[in-house]
């Protein structure tokens, strides 16, 4: 396997930043959605349409069950 030293950062920081919650996803989803309100900015949550025809995509056009 490849030692990429960018995808090695970016794992470091990822953990550094989940041991600051103890690996509590809970709390991890809470300090995001705490950074989202602090930073004033617009967030969106896709359509349903959308979030399937990306599900449709991803599948090469199967369907999830098949």
């Amino acid at each position: 396997m490849i030692d990429d030293p960018i995808v090695n950062e970016i794992r470091q920081i990822s953990r550094a930043y989940a041991e600051q919650f103890n690996f509590d996803l809970h709390a991890i989803c809470e300090d995001l959605r705490r950074q989202e309100r602090a930073s004033n900015r617009e967030f969106r949550t896709p359509s349903q349409a959308n979030v399937d025809r990306t599900t449709t995509q991803t599948n090469h056009g199967k369907s999830a069950g098949i």
